[in-house]
């Protein structure tokens, strides 16, 4: 009798378990565990593939790659936590205040640095949503175009660099973090760019939407405007200009140019005056909470691949995905539907400990460029996070908004950004070149 079905019945089970929210790592652990038990039982499971779980946990705990995890989350963290990124957020303000849209504007270029400084869709959402909605909404913002630039922008840390989204990507292609940053550059840029373009024109052609900051506000001598812009704004972009420079002109590796970082913004920090006991231990803990959720999910997904590839679930699944109608094309279609599909319901780092190492061989064996390929993957997803009615970012947005915002104002400012976004995908997917072209220029 052919028990194939039974790796695609533990895929299933796992992702039943993670849609009525049980934590990612037992949910994955758990299945494992009971399909080796019924796999064990009609003989198709050998229990001699968990000898090889020390070997795998010990490995992954030796990747050098990885360790650039904890280091951007620091990094992030630390911008956060210490009011370096609000004091950002209002030196630019102010910089563009005199614009209709100004203070959108600000939202993008802080959010978008902030968001690829950790990666993490969550802290950053909730971040701006804290920091810059009650500012936008007191000067006159429209609730829609207000929530939907925090959102977006929220996102966007999935392909810009340095991110951690990158650097887990990376690592399950088995490609070079610093090309997979290279390569996302000009698309990161390109959609922060096309959700400014955005705010300019709606604000041009609507201006009650996005008024400029009153006179009060933004009337600031010029010596305070450049103390501020030297103090606040400068350094903070110098330090991330640093950690990626440093990875983009090969001076350093993803890993050492976060601990660089890290030390940056406690610098940067002690500098500001904001440096003290509390904001380094709320760093530490956050930091230390997403990290050892990362690694407890890193083991689960272990003991689900090795039982996966047990109940010979790897072949069944390359068998089909490389046998697909419409070869290519049919396989990114399924692949970036499913992916998307996903990301409704469980976050980057269980897909690209589940979904990616079943994807990426295929990928491989139809010829595709995996750096090309990370990248749209990246991009896939931050347009699922921001999709209604199950986008991620506007569920931690919801969570923080004050009560006058309503739910469905959130799905509507999302959309036009939604829009944007799979513009920008279909470039990128239309025309590779956009994602080789500073990968191959530095090689």
């Amino acid at each position: 009798m052919n028990f194939d079905w039974l790796g695609i019945a533990m895929f299933a089970g796992a992702l039943f378990l993670l849609a009525f929210g049980y934590p990612v790592a037992f949910s994955l652990g758990g299945v494992s565990l009971i399909f080796a038990v019924i796999g064990a039982a009609v003989g198709e499971f050998n229990f001699s593939f968990f000898n090889a779980m020390p070997s795998r946990i010990f490995g992954i705990m030796a990747n050098y790659t990885l360790l650039a995890i904890p280091y951007f989350i620091f990094l992030g963290s630390m911008l956060e936590k210490t009011g370096i990124a609000e004091k950002l957020l209002e030196t630019m303000g102010i910089l563009f205040g005199r614009m209709r849209g100004g203070l959108a504007l600000a939202v993008v270029i802080v959010g978008a640095l902030l968001a690829a400084s950790t990666g993490v869709v969550a802290a950053t959402v909730v971040a701006m949503g804290l920091i810059s909605l009650p500012i936008m909404l007191k000067y006159g913002y429209n609730k829609e175009l207000a929530t939907g630039v925090i959102v977006a922008s929220g996102t966007l840390g999935q392909i810009i660099p340095p991110s951690v989204v990158l650097v887990v990507l990376g690592d399950q292609l088995g490609i070079s973090v610093g090309d997979l940053f290279l390569g996302s550059l000009i698309p990161g840029l390109l959609m922060a760019g096309a959700f400014c373009l955005y705010v300019v024109v709606i604000a041009w052609l609507r201006p009650e939407l996005a008024p400029a900051l009153p006179l009060e506000v933004r009337n600031i001598s010029t010596k305070n405007l450049i103390t501020r812009v030297t103090k606040v704004m400068l350094p903070t972009l110098g330090l991330i200009g640093l950690v990626l420079g440093s990875i983009f002109f090969g001076i350093a590796t993803p890993t050492e140019a976060g601990a660089v970082g890290s030390v940056g913004a406690i610098l940067l920090a002690a500098f500001n005056g904001q440096l003290n006991w509390n904001a380094l231990r709320e760093v530490c803990d956050s930091t230390m909470r997403i990290t050892s959720m990362v690694m407890f999910i890193l083991i689960g997904s272990t003991a689900f691949s090795l039982v996966f590839r047990g109940l010979h679930g790897d072949r069944f699944m390359f068998d089909l995905l490389a046998n697909l109608p419409g070869g290519k094309v049919g396989f990114l279609l399924v692949n970036m539907a499913t992916i998307f599909l996903l990301g409704f319901f469980i976050d980057f780092f269980e897909i690209a400990f589940i979904i990616i190492p079943i994807f990426a061989p295929v990928a491989e064996a139809l010829g595709l460029d995996l750096v090309w390929y990370g990248v749209v993957i990246g991009a896939n997803l931050q347009t699922s996070f921001l999709t209604p009615p199950f986008g991620f970012a506007l569920f931690y947005l919801r969570g923080v908004a004050p009560p006058e915002i309503k739910t469905e104002e959130i799905y509507r400012g999302a959309i036009p950004f939604i829009l944007l976004q799979l513009l920008v995908l279909t470039l990128i997917i239309v025309f590779p070149q956009i994602v080789s072209f500073l990968p191959n220029l530095s090689s």
